[in-house]
């Protein structure tokens, strides 16, 4: 089983590479769910993992919906020929019909790009297959197109209400695809999620910090809300996901 950590900064991804990370999904936004990362951010993270892991960034224009426009689309097609020509180990892109499908054209239009790129790079789908209308046909959809993994809470909240899903998932996958749980994921979900067959787990092991005390917060934001507030990568918690992943990847698979 790998280990995946969210990242959004190059600190981030320094702290990930130190603590045994596998690969870091690199965005920005991730407060918005995650957003696609600048330029200046994917050099700035090649510079501090040192080829130590894996690089994979989101390409994802906006925030909300997986339904994109034709200017959209053609934004996101630079960003993934873009972010693999500057270095990035593969990309995480989706999209969806406005049926909630898999939508195929705008989706094999991205992995073409990312192909001709780079031959080799990773291509992930991300959790809009948690929003899509039925995640095993959107599977065989993206066995297809030709994905390497799939990033999913099992069409539920969180991966750990959706271990069941997973569960289908690698079994219909049959190992064509890595099928990485995500999404609310848990350190005490780990070992059910690697009993599971699962190939991946994928946290953002995020912690807020603050250059306000509690009692201050109201001073710059009317509702209440600290507007110094943001959030790092926790070292203590991608240590504590290295370690768990590696009790379980001791554990023979049932």
């Amino acid at each position: 089983m790998k280990l995946e950590i969210a990242v959004t900064s190059a600190a981030g991804a320094g702290t990930s590479a130190a603590e045994g990370a596998d690969r870091i999904e690199l965005c920005s936004g991730l407060e918005l769910g995650g957003l696609t990362p600048s330029q200046g951010l994917l050099e700035s993270s090649m510079e501090h993992v040192d080829g130590r892991l894996g690089i994979h960034a989101l390409v994802r224009c906006r925030p909300g919906d997986f339904h994109y426009s034709a200017s959209e689309v053609d934004t996101m097609v630079h960003e993934v020929r873009h972010l693999l020509a500057l270095g990035a180990d593969g990309v995480v892109v989706g999209a969806l019909t406005r049926d909630d499908e898999v939508d195929v054209p705008v989706t094999a239009r991205l992995v073409d790009v990312a192909r001709q790129t780079n031959p080799e790079a990773g291509i992930t789908y991300h959790r809009a297959i948690d929003q899509s209308r039925d995640p095993l046909r959107a599977l065989e959809q993206l066995l297809e197109l030709g994905f390497t993994r799939v990033l999913t809470s099992g069409h539920e909240p969180t991966a750990g209400e959706g271990l069941p899903t997973l569960a289908q998932l690698v079994e219909r996958s049959a190992g064509a695809i890595e099928i990485m749980a995500g999404g609310g994921l848990k350190l005490s979900d780990i070992p059910a999620m690697h009993a599971a067959g699962l190939s991946a787990v994928h946290l953002s092991a995020k912690r807020t910090v603050s250059t306000l005390a509690d009692s201050a917060i109201s001073l710059g934001s009317q509702d209440g809300a600290d507007p110094t507030a943001y959030s790092v990568t926790d070292r203590e918690t991608v240590r504590a996901a290295r370690a768990a992943v590696n009790a379980v990847n001791l554990q023979p698979r049932a």
